[in-house]
């Protein structure tokens, strides 16, 4: 940054190829954005709070041309870890507070 300043976040990064914990369970976590690589015309992604049996919070669905999503204000909040079923997807990676 100009000046010499520093920058400081809280966010963390995770990455995932097949449906996955992405974030420890009874961790609280507000999901910030998402990226996923379009494979096929039938892409999904299911977040769940409690494990892969859990409660579903979101679902995402795209095509060919993946997905790119920047959540605003303080994110999609998950109160014990995220889950995430993936299909027709080479790669989900998501920020996280």
């Amino acid at each position: 940054m100009p000046g010499g300043s520093s920058f400081v976040s809280d966010q963390s990064v995770a990455h995932a190829t097949s449906t996955a914990q992405m974030v420890a369970l009874n961790k609280r976590a507000r999901l910030t954005s998402i990226q996923a690589k379009g494979n096929s015309a039938s892409g999904s992604i299911v977040f769940k709070s409690g494990g892969a049996s859990g409660t579903t919070i979101a679902t995402f669905l795209f095509g060919e041309e993946g997905l790119d999503m920047f959540i605003p204000g303080s994110g999609i909040l998950f109160e014990s870890g995220i889950h995430a079923t993936i299909g027709g997807t080479g790669g989900v990676t998501i920020t996280f507070t």
